[in-house]
């Protein structure tokens, strides 16, 4: 090939979700004359891009000096990836942005289901997506209303096959990929039994499940949805380190300042496999501060219809925080979220939400999720074959949009004045924000 017809774009693609998303996107990207690189960092990277792609074997302190290399060669314009805080991930997107190349992370959405994210330069707490309510509202006005839609078709048992195989390759793949070490916490063998130890239990947890849920009928609760502790929005984006720390502290708050005929409900991640027995820790704790009587573990039920009863909900950071503000329910958020929008959650600390909760402002929030479809999030799942389709044609037209935020170009052209004003005013907060009581 000839300097004159080397594509203009050059991609480059680390580590996707498990499965064959990001090989699909890079195939529809080819065909649109666009350049397609792959480093593959484990077996099971290789075994969902088997084709094409350059293994990296070395040890992790010659991996920031590789990628630079590659990128410079190749001539890499943009950067592809899937979450920003694995330790490989962190150290090409230092690398990246001394090379000024465009990088572009994809996440879960932000708002689920039928949605993942898709941000510039970060998500979650690293995410540049602006939080000063004025501006939103200001943006707002160039932004359409958020589509009503066709749900997206979802398997729940296509994306377990998808991260068996990827995991079993990654374990199988340690002799080709030595070095290799998993941003996971704890074992995926282990993970492997947990879950079918869970699936051994579901008859019995949706029975506890629904016991629970009829006994709440006549009683006002709070809600505490748990994350998983290996998240990094747990570890990354939390002041906790692990959903433990943070129970013993929404625990404690409570016991101190909720009113005293209000339960909290304590709802286990649907997706947490570890052998940690949360009820036995939940009532443990509650005991010890005297209110085992006015706590309750739940292993199941739908989130939205608890969340439509509720007195209000804490988080973490979950994106369980958007479903209780879809149905106007107070939010408080104890780490770092997007949707932590002052006039959108709670903001006077978790110690003052029991007794005084303050709901969210409908216009504002319905501006902030024009904003977010706007500039964070493409249609489609990973969980089906059309589901995948219809995320590869959106990604696509955002990835190759010149930025990931077209829709709202027009808005911010004429708002960058005031938007530098506003901060000016020191109204526009960082990225991670100390609360009293908190």
């Amino acid at each position: 090939m000839n300097a004159m017809t080397v594509p203009a774009r050059q991609f480059l693609f680390l580590q996707g979700p498990p499965g064959p998303f990001f090989m699909a996107l890079a195939r529809s990207l080819e065909q649109r004359n666009i350049g397609v690189h792959r480093i593959n960092l484990s077996g099971g990277d290789r075994y969902d891009w088997p084709e094409g792609g350059t293994d990296y074997r070395g040890r992790a302190h010659n991996w920031p000096m590789f990628f630079d290399r590659f990128a410079r060669e190749r001539g890499i314009t943009d950067l592809v990836l899937y979450g920003d805080c694995r330790p490989m991930h962190q150290a090409a997107l230092r690398m990246a942005q001394l090379r000024g190349i465009h990088i572009h992370v994809f996440e879960e959405g932000y708002i689920r289901p039928d949605w993942m994210t898709l941000e510039r330069d970060g998500v979650n707490g690293h995410s540049p997506l602006e939080r000063d309510p004025e501006i939103i509202l200001s943006l707002a006005r160039w932004l359409p209303e958020v589509p009503v839609l066709p749900s997206i078709t979802a398997s729940f048992g296509r994306r377990a096959r998808d991260s068996y195989w990827h995991y079993h390759h990654v374990v199988t793949g340690k002799l080709r990929f030595p070095f290799y070490s998993s941003h996971r916490q704890g074992s995926i063998t282990l993970d492997g039994i947990g879950w079918l130890l869970k699936f051994g239990r579901r008859a019995r947890r949706a029975r506890e499940a629904e016991q629970t849920l009829a006994a709440l009928e006549s009683r006002p609760y709070f809600l505490f949805p748990l994350q998983l502790t290996g998240d990094y929005q747990i570890r990354a984006h939390s002041p906790f380190g692990s959903m433990t720390v943070a129970l013993e502290y929404v625990l404690e708050s409570f016991a101190r300042f909720a009113p005293r005929d209000a339960l909290l409900v304590v709802k286990e991640h649907p997706l947490d496999s570890t052998y940690r027995n949360w009820r036995s820790t939940i009532m443990r704790r509650a005991a010890k501060l005297g209110i085992a009587d006015r706590v309750r573990h739940i292993d199941g039920g739908d989130l939205g219809e608890l969340s439509e009863k509720a007195l209000g909900m804490v988080c973490v950071n979950s994106t369980s925080g958007t479903l209780a503000l879809e149905a106007g329910l107070p939010v408080v958020v104890l780490g770092d979220a997007v949707y932590d929008v002052d006039g959108v959650t709670h903001q006077g600390g978790l110690d003052s939400f029991w007794q005084n909760p303050e709901y969210p402002d409908r216009t504002l929030y319905d501006a902030f999720k024009r904003m977010l479809h706007a500039k964070c999030l493409v249609r489609g799942g990973l969980a089906s074959e059309s589901g995948m389709a219809i995320l590869v044609r959106n990604s696509v037209e955002r990835l190759l949009s010149g930025d990931n935020a077209s829709p709202a170009r027009a808005g911010e052209a004429s708002l960058q004045a005031s938007g530098i004003m506003l901060r000016e005013q020191g109204r526009t907060r960082p990225a991670f924000r100390a609360r009293a009581g908190r």
